[in-house]
């Protein structure tokens, strides 16, 4: 194994989880994140010589993940088949201690670029202008698919959360 090999191959280790749970956020299915975060680090690794800021590998691999999701939709290749009559996706309709799987279950249902700038700015902690600068956009576009983002999220969590309390009893 070369020192290339070596460094790729740390790097891997060091970050494939994050890059995984991120990809998951951005797709919402645990397999097509696998695919994706594993096209992710094939293109990483082909421009591994090219890349002199290896500070910057979280940024770059961040970027390619999330241009990988966008272009995937863009060009259709992923498609849900059903291969049965019973519904594969059984929406969460119950608030309490699954509200996490809640949330996720809305985040798939958000366009996908709207998606993408929610991921980078809310779970990665990115800022406005470092999401722009990943999705290769204005920070005008990164606060408005926010603002959108949000209120779709808003929007579909209303739809599905049930009160877990009776309003009459606080009043």
């Amino acid at each position: 194994m070369t020192d290339r090999d070596t460094a790729f191959a740390d790097y891997f280790a060091a970050r494939s989880d994050a890059m995984r749970r991120t990809a998951y956020l951005l797709c919402g299915d645990w397999h097509r994140a696998e695919d994706l975060v594993q096209v992710t680090f094939t293109k990483l690794y082909l421009a591994w010589q090219r890349i002199t800021r290896h500070d910057a590998l979280d940024a770059y691999a961040r970027k390619t993940l999330v241009r990988t999701f966008l272009s995937e939709r863009r060009l259709g290749w992923f498609r849900k088949e059903s291969v049965s009559d019973e519904p594969a996706d059984i929406p969460i309709t119950k608030a309490g201690p699954e509200d996490r799987m809640v949330l996720q279950e809305a985040l798939k249902q958000v366009p996908p670029g709207q998606r993408a700038v929610l991921v980078l700015r809310y779970w990665e902690d990115m800022s406005v202008d470092e999401t722009a600068g990943t999705l290769n956009c204005s920070t005008g576009t990164v606060k408005s698919q926010a603002a959108r983002g949000l209120q779709t999220l808003r929007d579909l969590l209303t739809d599905q959360m049930t009160p877990t309390f009776d309003r009459k009893r606080i009043s």
